[in-house]
């Protein structure tokens, strides 16, 4: 792989609360729309692109009600006005239902949702409705992150593609290392079927964009093995609190720092909102 592709910029994404965590995880876990604001705030300056937002009902579990979602949306578009791409999760949590996941992003019409493939796509019965909802968000620029678990989610990614259940252009992909390994603990090696798939299937040559999440305290490594290769990352508490060292981080930004920093003194340079938007827009 040439060095021009090594050295391409890099896109962060902070995932900052996730659907189960709470103040008693980590004081400084963000879950009110003022708590989501400031944390978009710091995240801004510790250098993300991206945010990914879960908001949590009254009683502060998991939501994907529209209710729940326009305040936080608002406070972090007031925070950080454009400064981050702001993506909504349509994770069901075994609350919600493929017809109440897209309702919601339907409703909303926001700059982008990430969508995990085997949530939408559980049968082929669902195949109609959620093949139609991909080619509406296509339609209305509300960039798709198709979520894949392990290799043959990048294999029914590229049969839905291949179908055009999924349209070309205006999404882009997030393998998630380690969500079914021992004490979902992930480490750079969890990357490899994803990528020996996405070559298997041709979509290498394709132009399509590609993040990693992990869990735990290799979080960091595993983001920056996916920068070297090509790729992007999404780090933050949903998935990991603890920094490289082992400590237990400050803030999301922290998190953010430990990646970003590194790949900085090696010659990589990460990306702004808005040309995360151009990239994958």
């Amino acid at each position: 792989m040439p060095n021009e592709t090594l050295r391409r910029p890099f896109a962060l994404a902070v995932a900052p609360n996730g659907a189960r965590k709470t103040h008693a995880d980590h004081a400084r876990l963000p879950i009110t729309p003022d708590e989501l604001a400031q944390c978009a705030r710091e995240c801004v300056d510790a250098g993300a692109a991206m945010i990914h937002l879960h908001v949590r009902k009254a009683d502060a579990t998991h939501s994907l009600e529209v209710a729940d979602y326009e305040p936080a949306i608002a406070a972090v578009r007031k925070a950080v006005g454009q400064q981050l791409v702001l993506q909504l999760t349509t994770e069901a949590v075994g609350i919600y239902q493929p017809a109440q996941q897209i309702a919601m992003v339907r409703a909303l019409r926001p700059e982008a949702a990430s969508v995990a493939v085997r949530e939408l796509v559980p049968d082929d019965a669902a195949l109609p409705a959620a093949a139609d909802f991909f080619q509406w968000m296509h339609r209305e620029h509300v960039v798709a992150q198709y979520i894949l678990y392990d290799a043959n989610d990048v294999r029914r990614y590229a049969a839905l593609r291949g179908s055009g259940a999924i349209p070309e252009g205006r999404h882009w992909v997030l393998f998630v290392l380690g969500r079914y390994s021992a004490g979902q603990k992930s480490s750079p090696a969890d990357l490899l079927p994803f990528l020996a798939a996405w070559h298997e299937m041709g979509l290498d040559q394709a132009g399509i964009e590609w993040a990693v999440c992990a869990f735990g305290k290799q979080e960091a490594d595993c983001a920056a093995t996916a920068v070297m290769l090509g790729g992007h990352a999404r780090i933050g508490f949903e998935n990991n609190m603890a920094l490289p060292d082992g400590g237990v981080a400050s803030d999301n930004g922290a998190l953010l720092r430990a990646v970003g920093e590194p790949l900085g003194g090696l010659g990589h340079v990460g990306m702004s909102a808005d040309s995360l938007r151009e990239l994958v827009g």
